[in-house]
C-alpha cells in the first residue's frame, strides 16, 4: 500500500493501525541498547510526502480509524507540523479516533500545555515514552537522560491529560544492579504514573553491544529466567500509583506475559509470577522470544 523506508518499527498495540512515517530515524538516536534506526539518519519528511502517503493509504484503506506516526520520535515535530498532518488524517480519513506516535520526554517537555491541548484536540493524545528505569545510574550508563527529566515529562503529561505509555526495560542493570532498577523505577511510577505501563526484555544487537557493554562501565552479567521473574516481582510488589495504572508484559521480548490494572490487580500478578517461580506456569519458549 505505501512504500516504506525501512527498517519500520511501531508499538505492539499499533500492529493492526495504519502507520505514516512523519519523519525518518530518530532525532536523538543516542540509547546505548536500542539498534532501531541506526542505520538512518533523522529527518522530517516534506509535508507533500507526507500528504501524498496519507491520500494513497486512505484509497486502500478509508476505513482507517487509527493512525501511529512513525518514525522514532515523531512527536519532536513542531506543534503546527503536527497539528497539519492531524488535520489531513480528519480529512481523508472520516472516522479517524486516534492518531499516536512515539516521544522523549524531551519532546514531552518541549510541548507547552497549550501545545499539547491544541493537538489533543485534534486526536493526537497519546504518546509512547522509554523510560527504561528510574534509576539515574543506569540511565546514565544507557545515555538516557535522567529520573528528574522521566518524571518532569509524565507529570507535564499527567497534567495536560496526554496519555503516556511508557516502557521499562527488564535485566537492564543486570545480576549487580537489578535491584535498584526496580526500586528506582517503581519510585518514580509512583510519583507520576503513566495511563500505560509495560516491560521489555533486554536484548542486544550485535551492532550496538559494544557500546553497551563499554558504556556500562564494568562487567556485564545477564539475567536467567528465574533473575527476571524475580525483577518483575519486585516491580509489580513496589508498585503502589495515586492512580490506576494499566499494566503489559505482553511484549514478544518478555518470558511471562502479564496483564492488570495496579495496584487493585497487584497480588493476582503476584501470584502468577510465583506461579512461573515454582515451574508451575510455562514461561514463552526462547526461540519465540524477540525485539
Amino acid at each position: 500500500m505505501l512504500d516504506y523506508d525501512f527498517p519500520l518499527w511501531r508499538p505492539p498495540s499499533e500492529g493492526e493501525n495504519l502507520i505514516i512515517q512523519a519523519t525518518l530515524g530518530c532525532r536523538y538516536n543516542q540509547c546505548a541498547f536500542c539498534s532501531m534506526y541506526k542505520s538512518k539518519a533523522y529527518r522530517a519528511r516534506p509535508l507533500e510526502e507526507v500528504f501524498a502517503d496519507m491520500d494513497t493509504a486512505a484509497a486502500a484503506w478509508p476505513e482507517a480509524r487509527r493512525v501511529f506516526l512513525a518514525d522514532g520520535d515523531a512527536y519532536c515535530l513542531p506543534t503546527e507540523t503536527l497539528a497539519a498532518l492531524c488535520d489531513r488524517l480528519a480529512a481523508v480519513f472520516p472516522d479517524l479516533q486516534r492518531v499516536t506516535a512515539y516521544a522523549t520526554p524531551f519532546d514531552i517537555l518541549a510541548k507547552s500545555p497549550d501545545d499539547i491541548a491544541l493537538l489533543k484536540s485534534k486526536r493526537l493524545g497519546q504518546v509512547y515514552l522509554g523510560i527504561e528505569s528510574g534509576s539515574d545510574d543506569l540511565l546514565k550508563r544507557i545515555a538516557k537522560g535522567s529520573a528528574k527529566q522521566m518524571e518532569a515529562a509524565l507529570t507535564r503529561a499527567r497534567e495536560t491529560g496526554l496519555k503516556v505509555s511508557a516502557t521499562v526495560i527488564l535485566g537492564l542493570g543486570g545480576k549487580a544492579h537489578w535491584q535498584d532498577h526496580m526500586d528506582a523505577t517503581a519510585a518514580l511510577v509512583n510519583r507520576a504514573p503513566p495511563v500505560y505501563l509495560s516491560t521489555l526484555q533486554l536484548g542486544l544487537e550485535s551492532s550496538v553491544a559494544p557500546r553497551f557493554f563499554e558504556r556500562f562501565g564494568e562487567e556485564f552479567q545477564w539475567q536467567d529466567d528465574q533473575g527476571i521473574l524475580l525483577e518483575l516481582r519486585r516491580l509489580i510488589e513496589r508498585l503502589d500509583p495515586p492512580s490506576p495504572v494499566i499494566f503489559r508484559s505482553n511484549h514478544v521480548s518478555n518470558r511471562l506475559a502479564l496483564a492488570g490494572n495496579l495496584p487493585r490487580d497487584r497480588d493476582k500478578l503476584l501470584a502468577q509470577i510465583d506461579l512461573a517461580l515454582e515451574g508451575e506456569v510455562s514461561l514463552r519458549p526462547k526461540w519465540i522470544r524477540g525485539l
